[in-house]
């Protein structure tokens, strides 16, 4: 068993396995079935390129061989920054059948979240674009190494440098390793099969064991719940390494119906009309700030979107006339709301719930199984309606987060349950209603940003004395962040200077604030602490007051 992972409980495995939802076989040997029994279909379209299930599971099995000889192992931790390529895809089920385990890392992840990656993991192989516009990744995996024992092999997806190998060849060079190399592997269905990534509070990303027995149960009945079959088509815009693009139902629920996913690398609304038109795409994933964006565009108009007839949304909580928009432009698509994490549970509202209950929740449980328990300050459950955190197990929720075990015990129950830090009901209809969080993050669009890691890097700033970071309510992403700063006696600082001084810090630019204000001091709460929701309704009433005095 891996060092740091931390298993699900033998009487829970034996429950999960007597019920179905476990089968005990690795996701290579559950795709294996699925690329010989839909063997001649399309299954993936990237641009001009498509593959068959077939073509599929050759090429993956050649690059598969290929990283082999390179030096790739069983359970080996791999960090893959790649945008929405089809290369993407053949990495990933090509390191399922050498039984190595990838990071969901993200192409607009930088210096300071790729080098804590592989610090967290011990990774031993970094694989990344040339270039993100003007951005190059060589240099900065390159220093990453140099700083990293474990970090020993380099892959890019373009023209390779000294000490780097090619992605490219290596999906197209004939392996020379025999095929029975595979074979031999032996993938215990109980370690992980990847690992996503928290939204982290504490500054520093937690890192979520998914094992091959719970993320093929989770694919597999979140494509139920969503009506997936062997006709459904799903476009894939959103980052294809979260947890809902990959898994839920995501390219493995929709591969498992023997379906087609089409790839696509930006959210540019005519591009993504003119796919949907030309491949009639009957699914879409979405986060409500894509969703608000697609039915606003001028364009939407231009394209036949009959084919629809599933819009899924998760990430952050869709406003009703969105929902209602949406249905005017494409009649009959069916939004689907869902409340999903990384770490296991996922809700979704179901097709036949009443128009109501379809407009006010976030769904329930997919599983029998899930166990949820809402709970109070003192870990009591809360009574029917009332609002506490939602604390959650089941067949395909984590245990634990790897290598953190005193993190662990804070985050669970003596029981087992997971602390979600999310704060809901339960609606009359047995379904679930978002009452906010206890977790201190910004929901950007879906991207959830910590505002201890911005803090701690705006706490650096020689003019600033004390920072405090909020969610402000933004019309299109949900939220953005608002930095409250209190600087240092004599000095001054602009949101552009604040800006290009954590551009320095090399993190992800969605992490950056889009509004700076500058506070004497900080309202505080009844224990003394800096009051958050007081900095959270400043900033909504100034930007109500500056609406106000500026509509349109």
């Amino acid at each position: 068993m891996l060092r740091g992972f931390v298993p699900f409980p033998p009487e829970f495995a034996a429950r999960y396995r007597a019920k179905g939802y476990w089968r005990d076989q690795s996701l290579a040997r559950e795709f294996d079935v699925v690329y010989k029994r839909f063997a001649d279909r399309i299954v993936l379209i990237d641009g001009d390129r498509q593959f068959t299930y077939a073509e599929l599971d050759r090429v993956t099995n050649n690059l598969a061989l290929n990283l082999l000889e390179i030096g790739l192992k069983p359970l080996d931790r791999v960090v893959p920054t790649l945008p929405n390529v089809h290369e993407f895809v053949l990495l990933y089920f090509a390191l399922q059948k050498l039984g190595a385990i990838p990071i969901a890392a993200l192409a607009t992840h930088r210096y300071a979240e790729i080098s804590q990656f592989v610090s967290l993991s011990g990774a031993t192989t970094c694989v990344y674009p040339e270039a993100s516009g003007d951005f190059c990744f060589s240099p900065i995996i390159e220093r990453i190494q140099a700083e990293s024992a474990a970090l020993k092999i380099r892959v890019v997806l373009g023209t390779p440098k000294a000490g780097e190998h090619s992605l490219r060849e290596l999906i197209e060079r004939p392996a020379a390793p025999s095929a029975s190399a595979l074979a031999d592997i032996h993938i215990d269905p109980t370690d992980p099969c990847i690992f996503q990534l928290s939204g982290g509070t504490t500054g520093i990303p937690k890192l979520i064991p998914r094992t091959h027995n719970d993320y093929a149960y989770n694919s597999k009945v979140a494509a139920e719940v969503t009506q997936v079959d062997g006709e459904s088509v799903l476009l894939l815009v959103l980052p294809i390494a979260h947890n809902l693009p990959l898994a839920c139902p995501g390219i493995q629920g929709f591969m498992f119906n023997g379906a087609k996913v089409v790839v696509h690398s930006n959210t540019r609304p005519a591009e993504m009309f003119a796919l949907i038109q030309k491949h009639k795409i009957t699914h879409l994933m979405v986060v409500p700030a894509l969703l608000i964006r697609l039915i606003n565009d001028p364009a939407a108009g231009d394209y036949d979107l009959s084919s629809l007839k599933l819009i899924q949304s998760g990430g952050q909580r869709m406003q009703p006339e969105v929902r209602a928009k949406t249905r005017q432009l494409i009649p009959g698509v069916f939004v689907q709301e869902n409340f999903g994490m990384s770490e296991g549970t996922l809700m979704f509202v179901r097709a036949d719930d009443p128009e109501e209950v379809k407009l006010e929740t976030c769904g329930r449980p997919v599983c029998a199984d899930d166990e949820v328990k809402l709970l109070d300050e003192d870990d009591r459950e809360v009574a029917m309606g009332e609002v506490g955190e939602l604390t959650v197990r089941g067949p395909y929720t984590l245990r634990g987060y790897f290598g953190v075990p005193e993190y662990n015990a804070r985050q669970f129950t003596s029981d087992g349950f997971y602390r979600s830090g999310d704060l809901m009901r339960m609606h009359p209809s047995g379904n679930y209603v978002v009452e906010g969080r206890k977790k201190d993050l910004i929901n950007r669009g879906g991207e959830k940003i910590s505002a201890e890691e911005i803090e701690n890097l705006i706490l650096m700033h020689p003019a600033v004395q004390n920072v405090a970071c909020v969610p402000m309510p933004d019309a299109n992403l949900g939220e953005k962040m608002c930095a409250f700063v209190i600087l240092k006696s004599g000095r001054s600082l602009t949101l552009k200077e604040l800006v290009d001084f954590l551009l320095t810090k090399e993190i992800a630019k969605f992490k950056l604030p889009e509004r700076l204000e500058m506070l004497s001091d900080f309202p505080v709460s009844t224990f003394g602490k800096v009051s958050k929701k007081a900095l959270g309704k400043l900033v909504a009433d100034k930007l109500k007051a500056e609406q106000a005095a500026h509509p349109g």
